[in-house]
């Protein structure tokens, strides 16, 4: 398989880079490549990750297969609530974990920015490390238009406030990265591909983040968690949601197996840095020659998108 050496300098990518003009099927394979299986009991001991949105969805079902790796696991979320009965419902499918992870919260609004500073403090009150960040939480056609600030909802609360989010946490990323302990260093940030205009901007902000970050020991990548059937369809016509459950959508779990990879597998690498991830784990050039081309290229669109949502946050978030 081919591996994603990173942003090149050149503008001639490598030929394998270069998507081809026949339609794929997404996901092109139905076969997992890193499962619960490849995460032994207790094996992330030590280790702490914060994955957003995890009260419901692919963030739960993720939730799920890392509780008994043994790892602290921040769920970041608005919902104190839904985070909760979150934590319940994995404790008790879980009884049998014998290195369960320790779970927290943190209170964290995506679409309001105002949020994601303190949440970012909350967190950096209690730990000293970061090894994954999980940019899971997105919307996708909601009801509002705009998020709390004014911005477009789709950018603003899948693009900037992820961002955001990442950049305050930066220090304790690096400082992950340079653990003498080699089995703790391991840092990814993993951005999700969303909904609309803003599935370009997280492959954007991965390429950039690699880009900005990757000296630092940081990897950044964006994974495409695939056709699933989640709590987004549940106003859908019966009849619509028949055909696509049988033709179009997988269960969540499969969603959850490609954010693992993206964050634990070790088939992601140092050289892989700035790599989109297809269903369900593999790491392939994104479709669209065009945003491919933005994404790669330094000082492209990338790092003008990077910029955009860096203004778009700091005179929202002066004095927070």
């Amino acid at each position: 398989m081919p591996k994603f050496a990173g942003p090149p300098t050149t503008l001639c990518p490598p030929q394998w880079l270069v998507p081809t003009s026949k339609p794929r099927r997404c996901p092109p394979d139905p076969r997992p490549t890193f499962t619960e299986k490849d995460i032994k009991p207790g094996s992330q001991a030590g280790k702490v990750f914060i994955v957003t949105g995890a009260h419901s969805g692919i963030g739960l079902a993720l939730l799920k297969i890392i509780y008994p790796s043994g790892a602290t696991i921040y769920l970041a979320g608005r919902s104190s609530a839904k985070m909760d009965k979150a934590i319940s419902d994995v404790a008790a499918v879980s009884l049998t974990a014998t290195a369960p992870a320790i779970l927290k919260t943190l209170h964290l609004y995506i679409t309001d920015l105002t949020t994601v500073k303190p949440a970012a403090a909350v967190f950096a009150s209690q730990e000293t490390r970061l090894g994954v960040l999980w940019n899971n939480a997105g919307v996708g056609c909601p009801a509002e238009s705009l998020t709390k600030q004014g911005l477009e909802v789709h950018a603003g609360a899948n693009c900037v406030a992820p961002l955001l989010f990442t950049h305050e946490l930066l220090q304790l990323l690096r400082a992950t990265a340079r653990s003498p302990d080699r089995t703790l260093a391991s840092v990814r940030v993993v951005y999700r591909l969303d909904y609309a205009a803003s599935k370009a901007g997280n492959w954007f902000l991965a390429a950039e983040g690699a880009r900005r970050w990757g000296a630092d020991g940081i990897i950044s990548v964006c994974q495409n968690p695939g056709n699933l059937y989640t709590n987004f369809h549940d106003n859908e016509p019966w009849l619509l949601m028949l055909f696509l459950k049988t033709f179009i959508l997988y269960e969540t779990r499969y969603g959850a197996y490609t954010m693992l990879f993206a964050g634990l597998s070790p088939l992601v690498r140092e050289s892989d840095n700035g790599a989109y991830i297809w269903p369900w784990g593999r790491i392939r050039p994104i479709a669209r020659a065009d945003v491919l081309r933005e994404g790669i290229e330094e000082g492209g669109k990338a790092k003008a998108f990077w910029e955009w949502c860096e203004k778009a946050w700091e005179k929202h978030t002066q004095g927070v």
